[in-house]
This record gives structure tokens, sequence and C-alpha cells, in this order.
């Protein structure tokens, strides 16, 4: 493995609001460079976005917007996007940054001095959706084969690159080294392509038809084309030529990009980067679509899916999972709102979270939340082990060879397994029976558990780490290495293990009602809204009402059942001040559950008596199908807090 890392996403194009897919790759970047981080590497992370071109001017007009102000708000979405999904990247290029630009004008000028530029007339079919000309073989019943649209005949005259120049030294390289382009199929597909003669590349636009570009440094009548421009920020963002950080990390670099545009990155980069005389990149990592109903998603076709909508509603981290688990790492993904759900439901829900709670509740409920030093090991116990410590090499392995589902499937049977010793061992019966072999057995489940979470972190790093929270662990998230993991035994809590509320409660799927646009077009109102103001079937209220509410997060101190409540239990509060309040709580919880768990309490509604007790508050809970689940701070706070 490289000392270093460099990984790149696609600089996205500017011209649409971000979407699944481009969630999908910037996820896959960020889970492949916490991997690297677990494995001890240095790594530097870059993504941005690529604001030049026909299609920016367009969409500007469409809002009646210069290009600037246009590529502005919408660069500013993406960048926006990105901590909300919990991606942690070392750098954001833009290509109208000016460092960008001036690299660009280096490297063309270096290309143009090496006699790899020239200008001629050109006549062909040109895609204005992906700005670029099609040669006859690679439409698809004479169509453009992304937008379904018939290209239009240009004739112009431009600059071109000589990259035919490059087509046996690339063939030779590809063959050289065979996991240059990744998975095989997509080397394969390249060199398909360059088995017929090689075109060279137009590499400009006349400032008659376009001025939204970067001036070429040898004439001031054209800009620069979109692909030798876009293409360069992967190197000027590490400050090419003689910037550290380029030194350092290329030509250590990993592209990660989708199918679509594997050629401009298979054929047209690496030209580029031979004839400036720099080093060709390592890997270059090529996934596929996701499909909606079969049909690639894109926002011509209006099937686009957006991610924070899908996050808001079942959570982040099951987005995460589901994205990575779901789609096999080079090929089409059908995606579904179903299909998420039942992930949610199987895997977070029944398999890991099930895992996490019913470990933190034995640990407490048996030891105090004080874990024992364990006792003699049975051939039970080291059988978990060896297949723990066994799937921290399986998965390095997995992980390099870019089979993130397989790697997830590995953690899954050994959570499997965990449960399943947990069933077959009993704690509850060797609690009563034997305490020194309960030790034992409580000890296995948390090292495993650590195991587990120390993986599991790239891919779902906010429950990872609070998973690594509960467990009590010194160290967290990237200060974890797949060393530290191997390490049986020598991580100890560092405080006493508590009870904790499910980290995956189970979900429905969220059916989006739509407003009929027939009702629309009469003037009439939907069902739903009647004279008050809605969201969905949600009455809307203001936010000065809202106000009203004094939220507080509070401790609950002791439980009592209430003889004669089938429901009802009596609770002690801390929010600053005692308070009791009375809450329907018996049949999800025991009152030894809830002691010591903070909650969220409506702190200003007036006293009510309940069962002849006057209860001083109320405690919000969500409500499913599986139960209640107490609404609680992601980490603990004090007393009192008010919630903003």
């Amino acid at each position: 493995m490289s000392e270093r890392f460099y990984i790149t996403t696609p600089i996205y194009y500017v011209n649409a609001e971000p979407h699944i897919g481009h969630a999908y790759s910037t996820i896959v970047a960020d889970v492949l460079n916490r991997f690297q981080m677990l494995s001890g590497t240095e790594t530097f992370f870059l993504t941005g976005t690529d604001e030049h071109g026909d299609k920016i001017v367009s969409a500007a007009e469409k809002f009646g917007q210069s290009p600037k102000e246009y590529v502005d708000q919408i660069s500013q979405m993406f960048r926006d996007l990105w901590p909300k999904l919990n991606i942690s990247y070392n750098r954001f290029i833009r290509t109208t940054d000016p460092y960008h630009q001036e690299t660009v004008r280096l490297i063309l000028s270096l290309v143009k001095e090496k006699g790899d530029i020239y200008f001629s007339e050109y006549e062909g079919l040109y895609c204005f959706g992906c700005e670029r000309f099609y040669t006859d073989r690679e439409l698809e019943d004479g169509k453009c084969p992304d937008h379904k649209t018939e290209p239009e005949v240009i004739k112009e005259s431009n600059y071109f690159f000589r990259m035919s120049r490059y087509q046996e030294w690339l063939i030779d390289h590809i063959n050289g080294n065979p996991d240059f382009i990744r998975p095989e199929r997509y080397r394969n597909e390249v060199l398909s392509f360059l088995s017929e003669p090689l075109e060279d590349l137009c590499i400009s636009r006349p400032k008659s038809r376009l001025t939204w570009g970067i001036t070429l440094p040898f004439d001031e009548d054209f800009v620069t084309y979109v692909w030798f421009d876009a293409l360069i920020n992967y190197v000027s963002a590490i400050g090419y030529p003689e910037g550290s950080l380029f030194e350092k990390f290329w030509p250590s670099a990993q592209h990660v990009i989708a199918k679509d545009i594997l050629k401009p990155h298979g054929i047209y980069w690496p030209c580029m980067l031979k004839s400036a005389g720099i080093e060709p990149y390592r890997h270059l990592n090529v996934h596929g679509y996701w499909n909606i109903r079969r049909g690639k998603m894109s926002k011509s076709l209006g099937n686009v899916v957006r991610p924070l909508e899908l996050v808001d509603i079942y959570g982040l981290d099951a987005f995460r999972y589901f994205l990575l688990r779901e789609m096999v790492f080079g090929l089409d993904s059908e995606f579904s709102e179903a299909a998420l759900v039942a992930r949610l439901n199987a895997d977070l829900a029944n398999d890991l979270g099930n895992l996490v709670s019913r470990s933190l509740t034995m640990a407490q409920k048996y030891f105090k939340g004080d874990l024992p030093e364990p006792g003699p090991s049975e051939e039970a116990d080291e059988e978990l082990k060896r297949s723990a410590l066994e799937l921290v090499d399986i998965y390095e392995e997995l992980m390099k060879g870019l089979t993130l589902h397989k790697s997830l499937m590995a953690i899954w049977e050994v959570i499997g397994k965990v449960n399943k010793y947990i069933d077959t061992m009993a704690p509850w019966v060797l609690a009563k029976s034997d305490r020194e072999r309960l030790s034992t057995v409580i000890c296995h489940i948390f090292e495993s558990l650590r195991i587990i979470a120390g993986l599991l972190w790239p891919f779902m790093p906010g429950s990872a780490e609070k998973i690594q929270d509960q467990l009590s662990l010194s160290k967290r998230g990237k200060d974890f290495t797949l060393e530290d993991l191997k390490a049986w035994g020598r991580e100890r809590p560092v405080r006493s293990i508590t009870k904790a509320p499910a980290l995956f409660p189970r979900v429905e799927e969220v059916k989006k009602e739509k407003k009929s646009n027939q009702s629309a077009e009469k003037g009439k109102a939907p069902a739903n809204e009647g004279n008050a103001k809605s969201y969905g079937n949600l009455p809307l209220i203001s936010y000065e009402d809202f106000q009203k509410l004094d939220l507080r997060v509070g401790t609950i101190k002791a439980a009592e059942a209430i003889p004669g409540s089938r429901k009802l239990i009596k609770l002690t509060v801390d929010i600053g001040e005692k308070r009791t309040v009375v809450a329907g709580l018996k049949d999800h919880y025991s009152e030894e559950d809830l002691i010591g768990i903070q909650i969220l309490l409506v702190a200003n509604l007036e006293p009510v008596k309940l069962m002849d007790i006057e209860s001083r508050g109320m405690v919000l809970a969500a409500a499913d199908r599986s139960g209640l689940h107490l609404l609680v701070p992601d980490t603990e706070a004090a007393p009192g807090s008010k919630v903003k």
C-alpha cells in the first residue's frame, strides 16, 4: 500500500443542483479516504465544481442571472451539501478559481510548445448537452447516448490537441498496468475504443460563440474547451508544478468517477498528462449509474433523487449504508425508497442496532457498566475471537479491491455471529449460575463490538463513533488504526458503560402526497389545505407560537411504576431543578432502563394531575409500529440545557 493516498471526486458540473449520483461518488471517495486513514496512510481528498461552458451560460440565462452569479449559487449548494453527508474533504476547488485558471494556461502553453496543439477547421456532430463532438459509432440510433437527442452538425475553426500521437503509448500503459482503470470491464471498454484510430481532440471554442471560459494563452479570440479546463483541476488543486502538496501526493492519485465520463478520464486525461510531461495517475475507479425504474437518473428525464430529502426522513448513516451496500461498485443499481427502508429495518435496526442495544443493557444490568476481567476461554469464545480478528484482514483486502458491498457483507456476517453467540451463551442464565463465565462472555461481546465499530467508521462515521462512545473507548473515529483493532483485550473502557436509545429505530416508507395539477389549474385547494396553511398533511403554526415552547434537556434520576396504572411511570427528572413527570412509557421501557437516560422535556406546560400525581412536564418521544423511542441528545448535555 502507498504511504500517501490522494483521492478525487469528479468536479461536478454546476448546470443543476446535486442529486444522489453526485452523493454516491463523493461518499465512495470519503469511505476510501477514511479507510486509508485507518490504515495509517497520509491522505488528501479533493472535490469541487466545474463551472465553464455552453450549458452554464444557457442555465444562467433561464434564471436571468450572469454566469458568475449562477455558478456561485450552484457551487455553494455542493459545498453546503457535503458536510451534511459527513464528507470530510481537504480541498474544494472551483474552475473559476484564479490559481486553477493560471495552471490551465500554463499547461496549455507547455503542450503548445511541444507541438501538440494546432489550428484547423472541423465539421462534426455536436451535442450541446455533453458539450462535445461525437463520432457516428458513439451514437445510439443516431442520438447522444446520455441525452437521447440528435446532435447538430457544426462547422468551425478551432484548436486541436494531437491526442492521436499518444494512442500507442496509452495502450501500452494500460496493458502494462492492469489496474490502471478498474473494474476490469471499464479497462476493456477503453482498450476497445483504442483499437480504432484515435481522433485528435478539439480543445477550444471561439469567443464569437462562447465567452464564458478560460482564454487561451496563445490566442485571445478563443476560450478553453471544458475538458482541457476541468481535468487539470486534479493537479492545479495540489499546486502543480512546484507546490509541496503536488510533490507529496502526485502521482498517487485515485480518481472516482461515474461511467459516463470514462472516455475523458481514461483517454483524454492520460494523454494530456503525457504531453505536459506529468506522470499518469495511479488508478481510475469507475462506478455505474443509479437507475430509477430501470432508467438512468437525470434532470432532463425528471427522475432526480435529492439526497437531503432522504437523509431528513431516514437518517444520514442509513442513507450512506444503503448506497454502499446496495450498489456493486462498477455496476448499475436500481434505487427505490422501499429497498432503503428494508435495508434500514433488517440490517441496521434488527442486526446492528439490536446487537448494540442488548450488549449495552447486559453490561449495565449485570456489571453496572464496569467491564469485568474475563475468565478462562472456551472453544466458542475462541471461535468468536478468530472470526472478529480475521474480519480485519478480510475487510482490508476487500476495501483495497473496491468491493465495498462485500466489505459490509463481511462485517454483517460477524454481527450475525455475535448475535448467535449471545443467544447460545445465554448471559441471562449465566448471571444466575456462573459469574466468571458471564464475565468472559461479556468481554468477548465487547471486543467484537469494538472491532465492528472500528471497521464501520469509514461507511457510517457518525454511528460508529456513537457506538465507540457507548462502549466508553478512549480512541474513536480516525484515532483508531486497523492494527489497534487487532489488539484483542487491550482497549478497556475509560468510564462505565451505560445503556442508550436505539441507534436505528425501525421505520416505514414515507409516502409523499403529490398535489393534483388539475386542481391547481382550476384554483382548487388540495384536500389537505382548507383555510389554514399546511405542509403535506401537517397544519403550520407561526414561529411566534413555536417560540413559546420551552424545551429542556433532562436527566432521569429515578423511575417507579405507578400502582394501578398499566402504562404510566413516575419519573424524577433533573433539568437544573428536580421535576416529577408522569409518562406513558411502561409498555416500552422498564424503570431500570430509564434511570440515567437524558431526555427532551417540554418544561413550560401547566401542571396536570395523573393518578393523583402532579406532573410538571412532557417527555418527547417518536412513535412507529415498533413502539415509542425517546428523543435524546446525541451526546451528553448539561441538565437544563435549552433546546434551540
